[in-house]
C-alpha cells in the first residue's frame, strides 16, 4: 500500500477571477492535494486545474490558495482550454417531460454521465456544464447532479435485479474524527483500517472522507450526527477511472482465472453495472468495487508477480476475479458462501452467518447470472 504523502510544491500563478466570479478561495491545509480539495467540492481536477491555470498533476503546497469555482465558471475554464466542446448544444426533454423544471437525481452503482443524459433528455456536454463536470470524468455513487431541465432520468434498460443493498461499513467522516478514534470505536487497528482504506496511519483524516468500517462494528459515536455535504476519496489505488468494459470483457477475463463467467459478470454488474468511475461510499472502486487494501492483498499474495495498473478497468476486473477465486477456494466451492463473502467479508459469514443484507445480495447475483448466460 502507497500511503497518501503530503506533497509540497510550487504552484502556477494563479488565473485571476473575472469581477463577477463565484468562485470561492480555498486555503491549502495539512494533507490535501489538488485531487482532494476537487473531489471535497464535487468537482473534477482537471476542472479545478484548469480553472487555476494548472496541469491535472501540479503539486500543492501547505497555505497556498486555491480558487474552487461555481460549476459554471468550471466549465468555462475546460472550454477555454480545450478540454471540452465550446459549444454544448442541448436537446430538447421527451414529450413526456414537458414543463419539467428539472430537478435533481442521485448517482447510483451503474450510472454513467452518458446514460443519465441521455435518460433525462439532454446532452451530455449540457449535463456536464450544470455540474461542472468532466464529461470524460469519473460519478461518485450517491452525488446528487442538477439535470439542467430535463426529465427525471427513467429507470435504465440494462439488466436489473431487485435493487443493490448499501455498502456495508459505510461511513462520510464527521469533523473531529481521527483515524485512532474511529478505529478503536470499531474495534480495530489503526493500521488495519488504514490499510483496508489506503490511508496514512499518522496523516490527516479530512472531513467528508469516505471510509470502509468493519462489518458488524459498532456505529461510531459521531454517526448520529448529519454527514457532511462534501466528499473525499482518499488517494489510493485502484483509482477510479472513465472507463467501462462489456459483459464479454470480463466473462473472457473470469474463464481465464478459471472462475464461472456468469457469476463474475453477475458481481461486476450488481457492484457497479460495469462502471469503473463509480465509487461507493465504503471506498470501493471501479467495476468489481475493490477496496485499496484488498488491491494490495490481490497484488502481493494472488498476481503472480504481474503489476496491476490501478487505472485500468481491465485490471480492476483481474483484481476482483482473482479475490472472487480466492473466496470460492476458501468457502471449499460454496458458491453462496462466496458470494456473501464478496459483500459482507467472508470470515465474518463464516463466524456470524449472511446479514439480511447480504442474503439480499447474494439473491441479486443469483437472479443476474441468467442475464449472462448462467
Amino acid at each position: 500500500m502507497r500511503p497518501s504523502r503530503l506533497l509540497l510544491f510550487c504552484l502556477a500563478v494563479l488565473i485571476p477571477a473575472a469581477p463577477a466570479s463565484a468562485a470561492v478561495p480555498h486555503t491549502v491545509q495539512p494533507g490535501e492535494t489538488l485531487w482532494s480539495i476537487a473531489s471535497a467540492n464535487n468537482l473534477t481536477t482537471r476542472t479545478v486545474a484548469a480553472y487555476n491555470g494548472l496541469s491535472e498533476d501540479a503539486q500543492v503546497v501547505l497555505g497556498s490558495t486555491i480558487m474552487v469555482p461555481s460549476t459554471t465558471e468550471g466549465y468555462a475554464s475546460l472550454q477555454n482550454a480545450g478540454l471540452v466542446a465550446a459549444s454544448p448544444t442541448t436537446t430538447s426533454a421527451p414529450a413526456s417531460s414537458s414543463g419539467s423544471s428539472g430537478g435533481s437525481y442521485v448517482v447510483q452503482p451503474g450510472d454513467t454521465l452518458t446514460a443519465i443524459a441521455g435518460r433525462a433528455g439532454v446532452s451530455v456536454s449540457s449535463l456536464a456544464a450544470a455540474n461542472g463536470l468532466d464529461p470524460a470524468g469519473i460519478l461518485l455513487a450517491g452525488t446528487s447532479l442538477s439535470l439542467a431541465g430535463g426529465a427525471a432520468p427513467a429507470a435504465s434498460s440494462a439488466p436489473a435485479s431487485s435493487g443493490a443493498p448499501a455498502a456495508q461499513g459505510a461511513y462520510k467522516v464527521r469533523p473531529g474524527d481521527t483515524l485512532g478514534n474511529l478505529a478503536r470505536q470499531t474495534g480495530v487497528s489503526v493500521d488495519a483500517m488504514a490499510a483496508m482504506n489506503g490511508l496514512d496511519p499518522s496523516g490527516v483524516l479530512l472531513t467528508g472522507t469516505v471510509l470502509k468500517l468493519p462489518t458488524g462494528a459498532p456505529a461510531p459515536a459521531a454517526s448520529s450526527t448529519p454527514e457532511p455535504t462534501q466528499t473525499v476519496v482518499p488517494a489510493a489505488a485502484p483509482e477510479p477511472t472513465a472507463q467501462s468494459l462489456g459483459a464479454a470483457d470480463i466473462q473472457s477475463i473470469a474463464a481465464a482465472h478459471g472462475v464461472s463467467p456468469s457469476l463474475a459478470a453477475a458481481i461486476a454488474w450488481q457492484e457497479s453495472g460495469f462502471n469503473n468511475g463509480m465509487v461507493s461510499g465504503a471506498n470501493a472502486r471501479g467495476i468489481m468495487q475493490v477496496m485499496p487494501g484488498t488491491w494490495d492483498y490481490v497484488q502481493q499474495n494472488l498476481a503472480g508477480g504481474r503489476p496491476l495498473d490501478p487505472n485500468s478497468a481491465t485490471d480492476n476486473v483481474h483484481a476482483g476475479v482473482m479475490y472472487l477465486k480466492r473466496l470460492l477456494t476458501d468457502a471449499g466451492g460454496d458458491e453462496n458462501a462466496a458470494i456473501a463473502g464478496y459483500y459482507q467479508g467472508l470470515s465474518s459469514v463464516q463466524s456470524r452467518g449472511m446479514f439480511d443484507d447480504t442474503k439480499q445480495y447474494v439473491d441479486n447475483v443469483q437472479a443476474l447470472r441468467s442475464r449472462f448466460g448462467g
